[in-house]
């Protein structure tokens, strides 16, 4: 339950901030940590590969 909330807690500052911030600055941010996301997916898939 605590990390429930603290992860609302967290999503709430980073859409405040994102709401505060020009638009093309917020889809920069939003493209790295979307390719950041990707390149951790691929390798958690790699290495998935690799276990079994």
């Amino acid at each position: 339950m605590l990390f429930l909330v603290a992860a609302l807690l967290v999503f709430g500052v980073l859409v405040g901030a994102a709401a505060h911030l020009p638009l093309p600055v917020t889809l920069i941010a939003a493209s790295v940590i979307g390719g950041w996301l990707l390149a951790f997916a691929v390798r958690e898939r790699i290495v998935q590969g690799r276990r079994s």
